[in-house]
């Protein structure tokens, strides 16, 4: 089969012709028909340093996808030919107590598809059968395979209620246009979205028409946030393009007793002022990393039925496996929304 390699950790990935994964007792196979880039792909492809401690080489890449379960192992009841799933990128062992307390997205055992363990970004895939979201069998490609990043803003959002409350999504990138969809649909009284990108602007003003999209180069951005919340600040801010600036920035939007939640990932180090941001504040930092098992995803179907947005209208290129550069290199470029690859 096709698939998109990472041999060694210089940059760049590799499309190879390797053999189709054997699946274990627990394991199914799924022929991918639709998968998507992720930010952490990109950081694989560039072999940015913080990432490529954890990456094991060589491997295929790539978490995001959607396909047909065609092979089932032994011991797997739940699943059948036909079905049509998503797969949860963490493994997790279920022992640990992390997992016993109810926080499997943060076991001590877990592994990754496409960073430990072989991943999607090929024609076919094995991924552990307890990992699998099932769909409806209509259910288009396209969507199935951002069922996944959809999860990320949602849990970003999410990571405490945000009905009735001010929110501030800094980056309008994928996850930042599935973040502002996810607050409006669970109920945010105000939601402001920030980005410097021009077509990034141009994208979130098209889906979200009623949302306060502000430009940070050309606007003074906390002004803008402070008049529209009576000088109060917002109450939640979610950081989504792991630019430090953002993070600070969304910290002192935040008014006291707020909640920021960092979800992109920086380049480095973030300093931040700690004294007057944080402690005076009396404000919450929450670090978020992927998405609460399984709650997440029942979250993103309940968003999905509100038809508050439609996702799939953040996929703005799609592209087959043979034009991997072409789509990671636009992926990178901060231009783009969702990019879609076809095994």
């Amino acid at each position: 089969m096709k698939a998109l390699v990472k041999t060694d950790k210089t940059p760049g990935i590799d499309l190879k012709d390797i053999e189709i994964p054997e699946i274990g007792d627990n394991d199914v196979l799924i022929k991918v028909n639709a998968a998507t880039i992720c930010g952490s792909d990109i950081h694989i492809y560039r072999s940015s340093p913080n990432y490529m401690r954890s990456v094991s080489v060589p491997i295929t890449i790539g978490h995001e996808a959607c396909g047909e379960v065609v092979e089932v192992g032994n011991h797997v009841t739940h699943l059948k030919k036909g079905d049509v799933v998503s797969p949860e990128p963490n493994s997790f062992c279920g022992q640990c107590y992390y997992c016993q307390m109810g926080n499997a997205h943060l076991c001590k055992n877990r592994t990754f598809l496409g960073i430990n363990t072989n991943g999607v970004f090929a024609e076919y895939a094995c991924v552990p059968a307890a990992g699998c979201w099932k769909h409806p069998s209509d259910i288009s490609s396209d969507l199935g395979a951002i069922y996944e990043p959809i999860g990320v803003a949602v849990h970003g959002v999410m990571a405490e209620e945000i009905n009735g409350k001010s929110v501030a999504i800094f980056g309008c990138g994928p996850i930042g246009l599935f973040a502002i969809g996810a607050a409006k649909g669970f109920g945010a009284a105000q939601v402001f979205a920030l980005e410097i990108a021009p077509e990034r602007l141009a994208m979130a003003k098209k889906l979200f028409p009623d949302v306060t999209i502000i430009n940070p180069k050309t606007q003074d951005a906390l002004k803008t946030i402070l008049q529209a919340t009576d000088d109060l600040g917002v109450d939640v801010s979610v950081e989504v393009s792991g630019s430090g600036e953002a993070a600070n920035l969304g910290l002192k939007a935040l008014k006291r007793g707020g909640r920021l939640s960092l979800v992109g990932v920086p380049k480095g180090p973030v300093e931040f002022d700690t004294h007057p941001d944080i402690i005076r504040k009396e404000v919450r930092v929450l670090g978020v990393i992927s998405h609460v098992l399984w709650k997440t995803w029942w979250q993103v179907k309940t968003l999905l039925e509100t038809d508050t947005f439609d996702p799939v209208s953040v996929i703005t290129h799609r592209f087959p496996l043979n034009e991997l550069e072409k789509a990671f290199e636009l992926a990178a470029s901060g231009t783009a929304g969702k990019i879609l690859l076809y095994p």
